[in-house]
């Protein structure tokens, strides 16, 4: 139902370029839109449609007085570098982006005016992004998921459903700050519930499949997910994850819909409804350097027990009742 609706809000592939359609003296506004997942990633059509519907709620209509432009980076840097050039290149009015590799894309290509609103970057002020939360000071401004002492919650969490884990492999980017930082946050917490960490990169698949079947091989182990350029690997991982039987925790809670056993995050999703007030506020003359980078509103706790069952685990009646979404 999400593609139906995401299909049908923006009209379709088709229908995004006929800004023909506008009635006559009427001005179309173009938004580009940057994504690190595939097209028919059910997740990006999720933050899409509620983008799309956000945007619709203040007046804008695709095909009428709005052009959204969108390039699917598929968590590569050198395409989403490509992509940020296409979008450039378009003279759009604002631009939307998702995360840490898709804003530096963007800046990469030496812009300095063209408006950007990013909808998941962890400290954006720490990246130099924007100069600071409450005065971004430059073109850039948007919508932060967490702070990096959140990331403590995560093993945190994975000792609650899986008390008997001793070792944690930690997967993040070690090319982005923010995942090192959030790294960091996790091994701060690790002595005091005992807990050995041990980072893998997630840039490459084939890393991840051998460092993870070799992490395995040593009892007692568990899995933690960062939210830094997970989400297009999040089938591989919670795919291993099953196939060497570890308890995993995960940034947010599509993890967790997608088979991953528990997860808390802020809801990315509102986010993206969120950033089209801050598109539509661009739109109407306000600058980015005077919209404050705003953070969650809302986090969600997520568990699958069929996934739990599946690993013979037990989640603790106590952890079922914070839950806000119980997979069956």
């Amino acid at each position: 139902m999400r593609r139906r609706d995401f299909i049908t809000l923006l009209g379709g592939a088709a229908a995004w370029p006929m800004a023909a359609r506008a009635q006559q003296g009427e001005r179309v506004r173009r938004v580009g839109v940057l994504l690190p997942f595939t097209a028919d990633d059910p997740e990006a059509q999720a933050r899409m449609l509620a983008f799309a519907q956000g945007l619709q709620t203040l007046g804008w209509t695709v095909g009428h007085n709005l052009r959204i432009d969108i390039r699917w980076g598929a968590g590569d840097a050198d395409r989403s570098r490509r992509y940020a050039a296409e979008l450039l290149a378009l003279a759009p009015n604002v631009i939307l982006a998702n995360a840490t590799l898709e804003v530096t894309a963007l800046l990469q290509q030496d812009t300095r005016s063209v408006p950007i609103v990013f909808a998941n970057v962890v400290d954006p002020v720490g990246q130099g992004f924007v100069a600071s939360v409450a005065r971004p000071g430059g073109n850039v401004t948007g919508f932060t998921p967490s702070e990096f002492g959140q990331s403590g919650k995560w093993l945190e969490l994975l000792k609650e459903i899986a008390p008997w884990v001793t070792r944690a492999s930690v997967l993040l980017n070690r090319g982005a700050v923010a995942g090192v930082a959030q790294f960091g946050a996790i091994q701060a917490v690790a002595p005091s519930l005992g807990v050995e960490v041990i980072p893998i990169d997630l840039r490459d698949a084939g890393e991840i499949e051998r460092a993870v079947s070799a992490f395995a091989r040593v009892p007692n182990g568990g899995l933690i997910t960062t939210g830094t350029g997970a989400a297009v690997r999040r089938d591989l991982i919670i795919t291993l994850a099953a196939q060497h039987r570890l308890p995993a925790v995960y940034p947010y809670s599509f993890f967790v819909t997608s088979g991953g056993l528990a997860a808390y995050g802020p809801d990315v999703v509102d986010q993206y409804r969120r950033a089209a007030g801050y598109v539509d506020r661009i739109l109407k003359g306000e600058r980015p350097a005077d919209l404050p980078v705003q953070a969650p509103t809302k986090y969600r706790l997520a568990v699958n027990l069929k996934t739990a069952s599946a690993l013979g685990l037990e989640v603790p009646p106590t952890l079922l009742a914070r839950a806000d979404q119980v997979i069956e």
